[in-house]
């Protein structure tokens, strides 16, 4: 009998992860119309890694998922159980293992538009018998996508500028929400915040006020503004 390791007598076989007959008909379709690659990687069963293009509301982008499994460790002398998970469950973990977490989204009303369907399903006929999932989903992800902008604008302003504070998921918003006049819409390497001479802190250039100690740092540029002050 070969071993395995550090331990006498363990069969190879015992040890080794085979998997048992897959029911070819349990298959669960995860649809995205989220404009972003998704990568779900869940390194404890098999199979675990789940790569969905990104979507949109008039092309979904879909991916049909099967059964996995996962290991259990009963005795040392004994083959290791496998554990099946079900495609719905994997179409579940998928859907909720991405979104939860996620800045503002309360996985309800407010998310990105990523669900599953029981089944396998082209997009062409999740188009033409799910409309209603689809709309559904829309108006999730556009809230949330609101939701992101909204945030985006209170941190722009509390950071007096800083293009840091703005996650690329708000840039995503505003492009498919079309809002172009966003002010932290710009490239954020293309500026670099400076120290305030008076109290040391960091601040965006291109306005003449400190917004930590409220300094006019820039007299010029804030008479070029034609800036007034109460007193």
């Amino acid at each position: 009998m070969s071993v395995v390791g550090e331990f006498p007598g363990m069969s190879v076989h015992k040890r080794t992860t085979i998997r048992a007959p897959i029911n070819p008909l349990d298959k669960s379709t995860v649809v995205s119309i989220l404009p972003k690659v998704i990568d779900e990687r869940k390194v404890t069963i098999q199979p675990g890694v789940f790569h969905i293009d990104a979507g949109t509301i008039e092309k979904p982008a879909v991916l049909v998922v099967g059964s996995s499994s996962w290991w259990r460790e009963v005795d040392m002398d004994q083959p290791l159980l496998e554990i099946p998970l079900s495609s719905i469950q994997i179409a579940d973990s998928i859907v909720r293992d991405y979104c939860n977490g996620l800045l503002a989204c309360n996985m309800e009303d407010r998310m990105p538009g990523l669900f599953y369907i029981p089944g396998e399903f082209s997009v062409e006929r999740i188009q033409k018998e799910c409309p209603a999932m689809l709309a559904s989903a829309e108006a999730k992800q556009r809230r949330w996508l609101a939701e992101l902008v909204r945030i985006a604008d209170i941190l722009w302003s509390r950071s007096n500028g800083n293009p840091l504070s703005i996650s690329d998921d708000a840039r995503m918003a505003c492009k498919v929400l079309n809002l172009q006049n966003k002010p932290w819409l710009g490239d954020a390497i293309a500026m670099e915040l400076v120290r305030c001479v008076a109290c040391g802190a960091l601040r965006n250039p291109r306005f003449p006020i400190c917004g930590t100690c409220k300094a006019i740092v820039d007299k010029d540029l804030a008479k070029q503004l034609d800036l007034t002050f109460a007193q």
